[in-house]
């Protein structure tokens, strides 16, 4: 095989089953397990935080919203169950892609699911520690407020200006700075973290015990929330479109791009393949069981909330299900909503630190990441190393990062790997057809196309920021592949060094130009924005740079440092001479 092939290279069905069965990974899940696993995946800050800013955009079609994203989500859950009974192997989408389109597209769908699993972890590390700093309030439990907020909440124009007023009247300071970060979110992240290295199972039952009690509260909710509910809110009853649905259903399709990130998830129990005691059975009946249970508690959230409270107040809070059951004028109940959602986003933590290191162990294995990621443990039979750095990392961006920013992220990044686990399923039918699939999508040649195209019209209704940021996430991780995986599986150490060095070369100019756009972007592109079609231009005072990257300053300064350190990676590569050991396929 020449070594430019290794481009596309695919991993047949078969020698990713006789890798899997010497993982060291130890098989101790059912299909309960697996279900309740997704289902504490998916019910989490996205209900608990996300809904409030999505009944902004959509009114009390909210509910459609919820329907429209169940359906994207469907139509890539069936995919996955396909994939997933067929290529039971840790790594999720990773593991499909490179069966199906090849070494490439795996590595760029391992890259992009970093950002579902490692980020979208910090952006519930931070929902997290809002409930649960409102919960020791209503416990009377003193916590210092600087201890649970961002920095960048100082200065986010939303932030609620007396709890900014607090933080700079209690916190101690440098240099006339008041110190803010979240200490709350790195907390439980390392506690998390500890209990997912000594094992899966015990794992799953914190979680599986978990998820029953936030169930509990869902439907307390949903049944408080109808004995005090004012049905005339939603404008169905006379029907008014106006009322029902403000935005009309460019509002409600707004909205679904927005509510994705409260179905992300349920893709999480294909990490699992490999610790799975029958995965071609229980893997698909793990993710479908755990999406269509979600979706039946959402529509019914989204009435209940909108039934409660006017939607306009609901966009307002970042506590949305609180502010809608505090309008029942029961503070017990409100208690009970608390308890709820930091037991949920417990739940949701669990799982994502759980799927992310399989997918790093995954990649390792393939000699795209150091083999220090694929080390499994000889006592617990976990993957210590990378849940140990995916911990550390998550702690650290979660004391730091505001989450606005993190939920768009992800929500981009996740709807492109349901894109392609849809394309692979149908190129794993035509490269391999004759092979044995426990699960097959009925309809697949409707199912595949229809779920490309509904979850690329998501991605269409995210901002341009959104955008150019994944661009931004993908170049810095094809710097990685060219640099270090792809030379690795180069079986000629001459074409390795030149490959690295080319690589180098290109990456270093590249990430220099990136650091320097990001240093001095705000200026350059400080002109003002065209004015979309229906909003108020005197309300309308965007630059350029808030439309197309929208980073504060802070922020894309310290990521401008960061691609400065990665150019001199690069330029101490080239100093190197492209030398280096290079993997023998």
């Amino acid at each position: 095989m020449s070594n430019s092939s290794w481009l596309f290279r695919r991993r047949t069905v078969s020698e990713l089953h006789a890798e899997g069965e010497k993982s060291g990974l130890k098989r101790a899940l059912g299909p309960l397990d697996l279900t309740l696993l997704g289902v504490g995946a998916v019910i989490g800050a996205g209900i608990f935080g996300t809904v409030g800013v999505a009944a902004g955009q959509a009114g009390p079609a909210v509910v459609l919203s919820f329907v429209v994203t169940a359906v994207a989500c469907g139509l890539a859950g069936l995919c996955y169950a396909e994939l997933t009974s067929v290529v039971p192997i840790a790594g999720s989408a990773y593991t499909y892609a490179y069966a199906t389109l090849g070494q490439l597209v795996a590595w760029i769908i391992g890259w992009d699911l970093i950002l579902e699993y490692a980020i979208g972890n910090v952006g519930v590390a931070i929902s997290w520690a809002d409930y649960a700093y409102a919960l020791l309030e209503q416990c009377h439990i003193p916590f210092p407020i600087w201890l649970a907020k961002d920095p960048r909440y100082l200065s986010d124009p939303a932030a609620n200006p007396q709890i900014v007023d607090l933080i700079r009247r209690t916190a101690p300071t440098i240099a006339g700075h008041p110190i803010c970060f979240n200490l709350l979110s790195m907390l439980v992240t390392f506690a998390i973290t500890v209990l997912l290295v000594k094992g899966v199972k015990e794992s799953a039952w914190v979680n599986n015990a978990i998820v029953l009690l936030k169930l509990a509260v869902l439907l307390f909710v949903i049944g408080v929330g109808m004995m005090y509910w004012d049905t005339s809110r939603w404008g169905l009853s006379p029907y008014n479109s106006t009322q029902f649905m403000p935005n009309g259903w460019t509002g409600v399709f707004k909205a679904a791009g927005l509510l994705f990130f409260s179905y992300i998830g349920f893709d999480a129990v294909s990490t699992a393949a490999e610790e799975t005691k029958r995965p071609s059975r229980d893997l698909p009946i793990g993710i479908l069981g755990s999406l269509g249970i979600c979706t039946v508690l959402y529509i019914a959230i989204g009435f209940v909330a909108t039934a409660l409270v006017p939607y306009e107040k609901l966009a307002a809070q970042a506590d949305p299900l609180n502010v809608a059951i505090e309008a029942t004028g029961k503070d017990w109940a409100k208690l009970v909503v608390s308890v709820g959602a930091t037991l949920s986003m417990t739940a949701v933590l669990l799982v994502f630190q759980m799927g992310q290191p399989r997918i790093l162990l995954s990649m390792s294995r393939d000699g795209l990441l150091p083999p220090k990621f694929a080390e499994v443990h000889p006592r617990y039979s976990t993957p210590v190393f990378s849940t140990i750095l995916t911990g550390v990392v998550v702690a650290v961006i979660s004391a730091l990062a505001n989450i606005v920013e993190i939920v768009n992220l992800v929500n981009i990044g996740t709807l492109m790997a349901f894109v392609i686990v849809c394309i692979g399923t149908m190129a794993l039918r035509v490269k391999e057809p004759n092979i044995e699939r426990p699960f097959r999508v009925p309809g697949l040649w409707i199912v595949g196309p229809a779920g490309v195209l509904s979850c690329g019209y998501l991605m269409t209704t995210l901002g341009p920021e959104n955008w150019s940021r994944l661009a931004l996430w993908l170049a810095v991780g094809l710097n990685a592949y060219f640099a270090y995986g792809y030379p690795r599986n180069a079986t000629n150490p001459d074409l390795a060094a030149s490959i690295r060095r080319k690589a180098n070369a290109f990456f270093a100019l590249l990430m220099l130009g990136l650091a320097l756009f990001l240093w001095r972007g705000d200026r350059w592109l400080s002109g003002a924005a065209a004015v979309p079609a229906g909003e108020d231009a005197a309300k309308w005072s965007k630059s350029l740079w808030d439309v197309w990257v929208g980073f504060p300053p802070g922020m894309a300064h310290g990521i401008a440092l960061f691609l400065a350190l990665i150019a001199l990676w690069n330029v101490w590569g080239l100093l190197q001479g492209g030398r280096g050991r290079a993997a023998v396929a």
